[in-house]
């Protein structure tokens, strides 16, 4: 990992139900973390930071939605090409990417810009997506049309060519470079696309962490989504994965989640592995947390992330 981090900001709130998530930049950016910013606490790991701020996000216009059809689509679709050619420009100055979101559906731009980076040095890139849904409904099995459901899917290649297109290639992600951890609310029509593209062994849902414990867990996914060693991955952290009694402030809740401690757990093994290649965490709702624990958690884990440790 670069020891020089770039800041990003993707203020996206408007692919998901509730609006919101697009205030958790500024609110993650002036988190206190033992008193310090976010800047001040990665300088204290011994890196130099650039924020690079926020990608500029439109307000989308009011469209009328037929049927499952992706919602603000194009305003979409253009927030994340920008996004793909800032992170590709943060790769090419040495920074490692912080992202901060916004929703999920930030993360179609952000890791296109990734995989165009490490496709042009011809090195593999994989991607380790933490979250409590499957994040990969097509138009055609979204109950809702909201593209925050659809970002796995059109990094897979499933979807509108607007949002796999990205870049002039399909697909940004290899079925067999990812793995997704801590679902545990999964739609109907989810289940036929994990079914039809064969990646039931990428997901280690709620279920495989309470029979296996996360450490094992985590284990797998590292294992899996750097192929044991032989190439680096992104994460994308996705607060919801974390059980509502420690992270409240998100519009998609789900009981049953992993817990405060097992969520710095993850990161912590991430940091030791050496194998990150960008962080970025998403669907932080300042407007739905209570007494800041959720945009607080979102700033230590990046911390974690980075190697912050106990001791």
């Amino acid at each position: 990992m670069s020891k020089k981090i770039g800041i990003l900001g993707v203020p996206l709130g408007y692919a998901g139900a509730r609006r919101g998530a697009e205030l958790g930049t500024v609110a993650i950016r002036n988190a206190r973390v033992h008193g310090a910013s976010l800047v001040s606490s990665i300088e204290r790991l011994g890196f130099t930071v650039v924020d690079r701020g926020d990608i500029d996000v439109p307000e989308p216009k009011e469209v009328d939605v037929h049927g499952n059809a992706p919602r603000f689509l194009s305003e979409i679709s253009g927030v994340s090409s920008r996004s793909a050619e800032a992170v590709y420009s943060m790769l090419r100055a040495d920074e490692t990417p912080i992202l901060l979101g916004g929703d999920h559906a930030i993360a179609i731009g952000t890791f296109s810009g990734l995989s165009r980076f490490f496709r042009e040095r011809g090195e593999p890139l994989g991607l380790i997506w933490f979250d409590a849904h499957a994040d990969i409904n097509s138009p055609q099995t979204t109950p809702s049309g909201n593209i925050h459901g659809m970002p796995l899917a059109a990094l897979l290649g499933e979807g509108e060519e607007s949002l796999t297109g990205i870049g002039g290639y399909v697909p940004k992600l290899e079925k067999n470079a990812f793995v997704h951890i801590g679902a545990r609310d999964v739609d109907p029509g989810e289940k036929s696309v994990i079914e039809k593209l064969g990646v039931r062994d990428r997901f280690l849902t709620m279920s495989d962490i309470d029979r296996y414990g996360m450490v094992d867990c985590m284990r797998k996914a590292i294992e899996l989504a750097s192929d044991f060693g032989k190439r680096r991955f992104a994460v994308t952290f996705d607060v919801d994965v974390v059980d509502p009694r420690f992270a409240p402030g998100s519009g998609t809740l789900a009981r049953g989640g992993i817990t405060y401690r097992e969520a710095h757990l993850c990161l912590e093994m991430i940091a030791e592995s050496g194998m990150m290649a960008s962080f970025e965490i998403v669907e932080v709702n300042p407007l739905l947390d209570e007494k800041n624990i959720t945009v607080e958690l979102a700033a230590e884990l990046i911390l974690s992330s980075l190697g912050k440790s106990i001791i």
